[in-house]
């Protein structure tokens, strides 16, 4: 009796480390899974932080280059012709500048019969600038809702994206860099702007995602699987404005085009363009634009 009930009591222990061992192998799981986690939650809003300082590093470097154009401009505002070659003379500065403006108040210049907008733009396929006149009776820029509101404002801001068609039916997203110029008694004399699409941004994505993929520092902890990730840059309405890879992608999550319009950064797991994927977003400094890495889960 005595050594049947030590066995069971052997037995007891032995089910007990059993359980023990299983308990503590099932924390361990536990905690480093969550480690891992929180290691691909850091590693990813620093890859997206990284892409957002970037962008808004080129962004700044786009309104330097436009105000060298407009200051330029305000120097020179005495003649028509003085504008045009203000306009002119820096167009080098930046090649991903589409083309320059300036939109004079009605009748600034009367010998311009009231209108006189200069639009120096970058000739298809080609490096040349061109010069084209804008503005009439019967296409007043003045009574635009873009001009109406660079009008209101103090210092250079960007427009809101919008759609233009070539000359060759080609439509692509454009975006305009603006600004008032007041002449020397105060008075407002033009907007000035600087056009461009978003080409320029698309090749930034490509160079951020290839330069963070060769990133020690960023990568350090993973393992030799392919990195299947992707940056975009998103408009405050969820349209997708640039793509690392040249695509696009739709955004129709409530909560998320909630936290774009507010410029919040946040983490939310998706359906993007059909396929199940995380996605890290910060809004860019001074625009109402922000940056999102997509990691597609497996």
């Amino acid at each position: 009796m005595a050594n049947t009930t030590g066995r069971n009591r052997s037995k007891d222990i032995i089910l007990s480390v059993i359980a023990m061992i299983l308990v503590m192998l099932a924390l361990t799981f536990l905690v480093c899974r969550y480690a891992m986690k929180a290691e691909t939650h850091a590693r990813y809003v620093g890859i997206m932080n990284v892409a957002s300082e970037k962008v808004a590093k080129s962004i700044r470097g786009m309104e330097i280059n436009a105000m060298n154009v407009f200051d330029e401009v305000e120097k020179h505002m005495d003649s028509p012709e003085a504008v045009v070659a203000a306009l002119q003379s820096k167009t080098a500065l930046n090649p991903d500048i589409k083309g320059y403006f300036a939109a004079f108040e009605q009748d600034y210049f009367p010998q311009k019969s009231g209108w006189f907008q200069p639009y120096v733009y970058k000739a298809e396929d080609s490096d040349e600038y061109v010069l084209t006149q804008i503005g009439s009776g019967s296409e007043d820029y003045t009574t635009t809702k873009l001009y109406k509101l660079a009008k209101e404002q103090d210092t250079g801001f960007w427009s809101e994206p919008y759609v233009h068609k070539d000359s060759m039916g080609v439509s692509a997203h454009y975006c305009s860099f603006m600004i008032p110029l007041y002449d020397e008694t105060g008075k407002l004399a033009c907007i000035c702007g600087a056009d461009m699409t978003f080409e320029w941004l698309t090749k930034e994505l490509r160079q951020i995602d290839f330069s963070s993929k060769q990133n020690n520092l960023l990568n350090k902890y993973l393992t030799d699987k392919d990195q299947d990730y992707y940056t975009v840059v998103l408009n405050n309405d969820g349209s997708c404005l640039a793509h690392s890879e040249g695509e696009s992608i739709t955004i129709e999550d409530k909560d998320v085009l909630n936290d774009l319009k507010k410029r919040q950064s946040g983490t939310a797991e998706m359906m993007v363009n059909g396929v199940p994927a995380t996605i890290y977003y910060g809004p860019i400094n001074d625009v109402d634009w922000t940056v999102a890495v997509v990691v597609p889960n497996p």
